[in-house]
């Protein structure tokens, strides 16, 4: 599939979920059916760096995190997608000055692992085999980190594109991660619920579902965050372990130069550009002046570093 047609994908898909967030919620979904089963232990998380080149391994204080691997999108410079609106160089100038190609821009796809005591949580699961999306890797990225699927507790969703539930399901339509939890906000599953398109996966997770209330605590340690505009409830999501902390950007931001430095420019998969604007710089914002360690699913792999101000706006500065 095309860039092209991966835009008209995914605005179909957010023009769904805007049309359901108008429906009243549920409270059906707020606790699973089916409890999870027991699982097997999981072998410790070695220090930080490994000889796998899809997976990386660091720490958030006493909890073991893994950046894994799914794959790439690339996305055309041709004024559809990023900076929306204005001259497509414009955009070519950010790509340039920072020393990349001009005529595409290029996503990595991330989950991320976090291992606390007995649970072992994935946050998203990226893009599975999509034809618009260079991926797939994610179960051999997780069997990398000497994690089995049966072993996955929970699942966090940041939000219900296709480039982050895609890995939910296996190609016969069986639940890929059989024993985990799926959450994802209650204004995110009304919106999942009402989208024709997301049918055939919505009654395959309907029973391991569990909802949250935007900024709430999902589990111990993590908190969800609210961030507007990108789809009806898209979720960052804040871990904390002592004095650490780690924030999950979702789709907050997409390009690690051009959604990071200009903040203010339209991205076409956002659902309300009005709101995902603000929102995304006031969350930069909030990283840079925290000093906050982030976690951004598709800047590059691995998608860990820090938020700084420069200028007006903002630079992405890759953890070392």
């Amino acid at each position: 599939m095309t860039c092209s047609r991966l835009t008209v994908l995914i605005a179909a898909l957010v023009a769904s979920s805007l049309a359901a967030c108008s429906k009243p919620a549920s409270n059906a979904a707020t606790t699973p059916a089916v409890a999870p089963a027991a699982t097997a232990p999981v072998a410790p998380v070695a220090q930080q760096g490994t000889q796998n080149a899809d997976v990386f391994r660091f720490r958030i204080g006493t909890l073991e995190a893994v950046a894994l691997l799914d794959g790439a999108i690339d996305v055309a410079n041709d004024g559809k997608t990023f900076g929306v609106g204005r001259p497509t160089a414009d955009v070519a100038a950010l790509l340039s000055t920072a020393g990349l190609p001009t005529d595409a821009l290029h996503l990595s796809i991330q989950p991320l692992l976090l291992r606390d005591g007995e649970r072992t949580v994935l946050f998203d699961t990226g893009a599975a085999d999509a034809t618009w999306a260079r991926a797939g890797k994610l179960q051999a990225s997780l069997r990398g980190a000497r994690v089995e699927p049966s072993q996955v507790t929970d699942i966090l969703l940041s939000h219900s594109h296709p480039d982050h539930v895609g890995g939910l399901l296996t190609r016969e339509g069986a639940l890929a991660f059989p024993n985990a939890t799926v959450r994802l906000s209650s204004a995110e599953w009304e919106a999942m619920k009402g989208n024709p398109d997301a049918a055939t996966l919505v009654a395959a997770i309907e029973p391991k579902v569990a909802t949250f209330a935007a900024g709430t605590q999902v589990l111990p340690g993590v908190t969800a965050v609210p961030v507007e505009g990108h789809t009806p409830g898209h979720s960052a999501f804040e871990i904390v372990s002592g004095s650490e902390r780690l924030l999950y950007l979702g789709d907050t931001a997409h390009h690690y130069v051009v959604s990071v430095q200009r903040p203010e420019w339209t991205v076409q998969y956002d659902m309300d550009a009005a709101k995902a604007q603000p929102a995304r710089r006031a969350l930069l914002q909030r990283a840079a002046q925290d000093n906050l360690r982030v976690y951004a699913a598709h800047f590059p792999f691995p998608g860990v570093g820090h938020v700084k101000v420069q200028g007006d706006a903002f630079v992405w500065v890759r953890e070392n």
